[in-house]
């Protein structure tokens, strides 16, 4: 994994070691600060946040170990390596019991170091995404509803109020946004939680069953009724009976449902008597109901009574980074169902999905999810392992829009503009260093020099030269 642009925090009071860490660690991609005494270290710590920390053990105004305890007294956890030109058994033991992540002794290796250093920014990134999974574990817990979205605050607080009531609700949502599984929250949060919980989708039964599925028959009530077979109301009795897509059932079932939901009892077909029946109804849906009440494909009183008490699901575009949060529950759980140890996303991946607008909502992301573990042969998920349309719409949005008209083609920029364009910001990106830019362009550095001796308006040069001249008298390799 590349840690390129993550900040370290450098403790040295020997300039000159100071300054070579500083260079190498530079090289590398890394951000780096630098200090001479635990005072100055103790300012940038609370006003930079670095993502790692690099300290002589002695110091001017005391020693390595101080910066440590100011970190974890402002509850930092930050990866932490000591070193020191004194080392013994002793104090390499102190600084590791004091929570100090490795103990290194002058001469300093500086590839040793940086080896230590991805090791390290490695395990905390592993470390602050298992700490993620674990921050989550309560939402999944308390409802199993999982986002810090504020609709999804809203909509917890919501489930629970709701849950204390016997009225019915009415759970409005696209496809894909989880209306069962809402359902299902306000069952177990509720007093029924220990009864049973019934979903049934009613675009799923044809019209001509769908009195005798809900409420049961008789034998002989029809052709084909050889026994009595009790309803889902009979079945539901005591706990929740779910009405998924309300919106596909008939006038006739609607003006019955509202019977029931009125009276609290129900007439199989077939038979003459009424049964009570005690079951808290609720229902849900993807269309718009009002429209349908307008339209006179759905009974007016009957979406009052529903209405009363009304969910709203948030699509998963409008909930920002839920879907990080979401994705990496899924990623989870998929690891465990196939048996695959621990998997991340790339940083490129964790954008895609991020980018992608999931009209399919919170279903469409688990089957991307599961799709991507199906065919990861690694531990990071790649975009690769998406699916085509997530990838097509990442591709399509990181390029430039095109016109079909001769008049925009003339304004195009040429080759040559585009290359040196390029050049520029990747010069600029890299802060004028030429090895950096040559591996990120993917060209040797004589290819480098020639271009930017072609462009006058090189960005990067005169800085890159002067932290040359500035750095050409310490030496690479050990530190003394």
């Amino acid at each position: 994994m590349s840690h390129y642009k993550a900040k370290i925090l450098l403790l040295e009071d020997d300039a000159s070691l100071g300054l070579l860490l500083s260079e190498e660690l530079a090289l590398d991609g890394y951000s780096v600060s630098r200090a001479g005494t635990v005072n100055e270290a103790c300012g940038m710590l609370k006003s930079e946040t670095p993502d790692l920390v690099v300290s002589d053990l002695r110091l001017p105004d005391g020693d390595g170990l101080e910066l440590l305890k100011t970190a974890q007294a402002e509850g930092l956890s930050l990866p932490f390596i000591i070193i020191t030109a004194f080392g013994t058994v002793d104090q390499a033991v102190e600084a590791l019991k004091a929570g100090a992540d490795d103990f290194l002794t002058k001469p300093l290796s500086t590839d040793h170091l940086r080896l230590k250093i991805r090791r390290l920014l490695t395990q905390a990134d592993l470390t602050k995404q298992l700490q993620q999974f674990l921050a989550h574990s309560s939402a999944e817990e308390s409802l199993g509803l999982i986002g810090e979205h504020e609709s999804m605050v809203r909509l917890r607080s919501e489930i629970r109020q709701i849950a204390r009531s016997e009225a019915a609700v009415l759970i409005c949502g696209e496809s894909g946004t989880g209306k069962e599984l809402v359902a299902r929250a306000i069952h177990r949060a509720s007093e029924r939680s220990a009864k049973p919980f019934v979903a049934v989708n009613c675009a799923g039964i044809p019209a001509e069953l769908m009195e005798s599925e809900f409420f049961g028959h008789e034998a002989g009530a029809f052709t084909g009724a050889r026994q009595a077979r009790k309803g889902l109301f009979a079945e539901a009795h005591g706990g929740t009976l779910l009405l998924d897509e309300i919106g596909e059932m008939s006038l006739a079932l609607q003006a019955k449902l509202l019977r029931v939901l009125q009276e609290g009892m129900v007439k199989p077909v077939g038979s003459d008597q009424e049964e009570p029946v005690d079951v808290r109804i609720l229902a849900a849906t993807h269309v718009d109901l009002l429209k349908a009440v307008s339209e006179g494909s759905f009974r007016e009183d009957l979406y009052y009574r529903l209405e009363t008490l009304s969910l709203r699901i948030p699509a998963l575009r409008e909930r920002g980074d839920d879907v990080d949060l979401l994705a990496m529950h899924f990623l989870r759980e998929a690891a465990r169902r196939h048996q695959r140890g621990f998997l991340k996303l790339s940083e490129v991946s964790s954008r895609t999905l991020m980018d992608y607008p999931f009209p399919g909502n919170v279903r469409e992301l688990a089957s991307a999810i599961e799709r991507a573990v199906t065919f990861c042969e690694g531990d990071t998920i790649q975009p690769d392992h998406l699916p085509e349309r997530i990838r097509k719409r990442q591709g399509a949005a990181d390029s430039p829009q095109t016109t079909s008209t001769a008049e925009s083609i003339s304004t195009w920029p040429t080759l040559d503009t585009l290359q040196q364009n390029y050049v520029a910001e990747v010069m600029k990106a890299v802060g004028g260093n030429k090895r950096r830019a040559a591996q990120v362009l993917g060209i040797n550095r004589r290819t480098l020099y020639r271009w930017l001796a072609a462009d006058e308006s090189d960005p990067g040069a005169n800085e890159y030269q002067d932290s040359v001249r500035g750095g050409a008298s310490v030496p690479k390799g050990e530190a003394q």
